[in-house]
């Protein structure tokens, strides 16, 4: 965690007691920071309903509702939502932030329901589908936002996996992408017009600060980061608006069918 007589970088993240942070860690980065950050680029306000995807184990979620006052749908697939439900309610934002155990390609909530999207250290895991913009834009009202905050690349990997990384490289950091790969990923949809898309600044040595706070033993992923000090990896934003002159296509559930009967072989 940064030194406590530095001046905070992520002024509402350091409010918080780090205690509250580290037992609430899910992934491989200070949720709260990625939040602030990301929320930096979004316009979030009270009332709204916010959808925290791969939410973790909901200190986003949290966080959202209290610096924002918005209403938020928790929602992720490997964490037990009822342990999601007792952080909320001894962060007594219980009434107003709501969690659920659901896959992301497989959401159940009513076409544009949601005013924003966020997405925490989480999108890669399923967001790289060609096809999951459309998934996921039929949830937001025309003009709503999507934004999401991680782990990726400075620019794409042309060629092999330098040296250095190799040692911590492993087939699924193949989901790591660039600000600018989102950047063309989202447009290319049609759906999504792309506001913001960039890198951290120093955005790799917040990993390492994170990593040694509350992985210490993870010397592969640290000695990897500290030896590329930001020339491949760091952590990425994005944030676009759904069109509202494009309509997304409607989920194909069922193709109705009807057996008729026919001769199997000729003559």
């Amino acid at each position: 965690m940064p030194n406590a007589e530095e001046p905070p970088r992520f002024p509402r993240s350091s409010a918080y007691h780090p205690d509250w942070i580290l037992t609430g860690a899910s992934g491989g980065a200070n949720a709260l920071w990625l939040t602030e950050w990301l929320a930096e680029a979004m316009e979030l306000r009270a009332g709204m309903r916010v959808l925290d995807l791969g939410s973790g184990r909901g200190t986003s979620s949290v966080f959202l509702h209290r610096e924002f006052g918005v209403q938020v749908w928790s929602v992720d697939l490997w964490f037990d939502p009822g342990e999601r439900l007792a952080r909320f309610r001894d962060a007594g934002v219980e009434d107003a932030v709501f969690p659920l155990r659901a896959d992301a390609r497989s959401l159940a909530f009513a076409p544009g329901f949601f005013d924003a999207v966020v997405s925490v250290d989480s999108f890669v895991y399923f967001g790289t589908d060609d096809l999951y913009a459309n998934t996921l834009a039929r949830f937001l009202v025309p003009a709503g936002a999507l934004g999401i905050a991680g782990a990726g690349l400075v620019d794409e990997l042309d060629g092999p996996v330098p040296e250095h990384l190799r040692s911590w490289w492993e087939p699924s950091l193949a989901c790591l992408h660039s600000a600018a790969w989102w950047r063309r990923h989202w447009e290319r949809s049609g759906l999504l017009d792309v506001e913001r898309a960039d890198t951290m600044p120093d955005g790799w040595q917040r990993w390492l600060e994170w990593q040694r706070a509350v992985s210490p033993d993870n010397h592969v992923e640290i000695d990897a980061v500290t030896a590329d000090r930001g020339r491949n990896l760091g952590y990425v934003r994005a944030v676009a608006r759904r069109r509202a002159d494009v309509e997304p296509d409607e989920p194909i559930t069922s193709l109705p069918t009807e057996y008729v009967s026919r001769p199997l072989l000729r003559g």
